[in-house]
């Protein structure tokens, strides 16, 4: 019987859920593509919003709010670590990644995680979704793959939902699971990059909103 490369990625996403507290973890290719992932979620259930986020955070986050069908607005606030993209119960927290960091968030929960060598579970790249809801795992995992499902052949498969090619290989997945293995129960959020004001980008001049 031939061997399951995608194995030890189900093995990394249960250990991670474990870690974090989190019913659920579903891997991709980097943080940017789980803030793109899960905005596509809230876009199937609530249809296109308009998501407020920091001034000051990675471009990668504006880009996955517009990409997903949403609209943009900014705010001033201070964060370290982690912040909410509001109205939504979704987090960036490509900063930041503690045991049991989902305990005590409220039902409906998303966070999205990096794994980019220069974050606190550090490999070449990657991300991570957790969250609390089976339905939303299960649109994930097909969303993350092209629309496929796990184990269906292309030529079996129904394709009914509009799929991204963000997977995390299976190399990427078992030196994560190692690395998880050494992390340290309390880790505390990484310091901030030196962000600059991104609503000031020309792309988010023309396609969102700037702050009053």
């Amino acid at each position: 019987m031939q061997a399951d490369p995608f194995q030890v990625v189900r093995d990394f996403e249960k250990a991670i859920a474990a870690y974090c507290g989190a019913k659920e973890a579903i891997s991709c290719a980097s943080c940017t593509a789980a803030l793109l992932l899960a905005l596509l979620w809230v876009k199937r259930k609530r249809g296109p919003l308009t998501i407020t986020i920091p001034k000051r955070t990675y471009i990668g986050v504006g880009m996955s709010i517009l990409n997903a069908g949403h609209d943009i607005a900014f705010d001033d606030r201070k964060w370290l670590g982690w912040y909410r993209l509001e109205p939504l119960e979704l987090w960036d927290s490509a900063r930041f990644l503690s045991g049991g960091m989902c305990d005590t968030l409220p039902a409906g929960y998303f966070v999205c995680l990096s794994l980019h060598w220069s974050k606190t579970l550090s490999v070449s790249q990657g991300g991570v979704i957790l969250c609390d809801n089976a339905e939303a795992a299960d649109f994930l995992r097909r969303a993350r793959f092209d629309g496929r499902r796990e184990g269906v052949h292309p030529k079996d498969d129904t394709f009914d939902i509009l799929g991204q090619h963000c997977y995390m290989a299976p190399a990427t997945a078992a030196e994560a699971l190692t690395r998880l293995a050494l992390l340290p129960r309390i880790n505390m959020p990484l310091p901030n990059s030196d962000y600059s004001d991104i609503s000031l980008a020309p792309i988010f001049q023309s396609q969102g909103k700037t702050p009053a």
